[in-house]
């Protein structure tokens, strides 16, 4: 039987549970998602709230902002060609593997084969380097939520 490739995949702002685009990930006409864990970059990034839409935007600026907390899914190719499309890559977003602590695993016997000594795992990450300037004087947070006391809550594609 030909298995399908899945790939890893790390979310850190409108695609986590509870957040306003979740449903993508579980729309099964969408493609496969199974959720995975828990994890934070190993790198630290600028991740900031930015443009009318109040969009999460994970600056590709290593080494500069927080280890960003999020969630690592394992998709398929059907969701990741999905996700490239929803996160307008590569104009908007670029997806692009980076390392990934695992802090929370679901399963003991589902542990990638693929993580390190060190507990890390490489994940797509959707990050930009297509960014204002002045967007790196923005907070940087380590964490999103569209609810967050920011009061920055994400419009929608609808809403927009």
């Amino acid at each position: 039987m030909n298995e399908k490739k899945m790939h890893y995949i790390f979310v850190y702002g409108t695609l986590k549970k509870g957040q306003p685009n979740y449903h993508i990930m579980t729309d099964a006409k969408n493609g496969k998602t199974v959720f995975k864990g828990t994890g934070r970059t190993i790198e630290k990034y600028p991740l900031v709230i930015a443009q009318k839409a109040n969009i999460p935007f994970l600056m590709n600026v290593p080494g500069t902002g927080h280890h960003i907390s999020g969630e690592i899914y394992s998709v398929d190719d059907q969701m990741l060609q999905f996700l490239d499309e929803f996160e307008s890559c590569p104009d908007m977003y670029q997806r692009t593997i980076k390392r990934i602590e695992i802090l929370e695993w679901g399963g003991k016997d589902d542990l990638p084969e693929e993580r390190t000594a060190a507990n890390t795992i490489e994940c797509f990450v959707y990050s930009t380097t297509s960014y204002q300037p002045e967007w790196l004087n923005l907070p940087h947070l380590d964490c999103y939520d569209s609810y967050g006391t920011h009061g920055l809550c994400y419009v929608t594609h609808l809403d927009r």
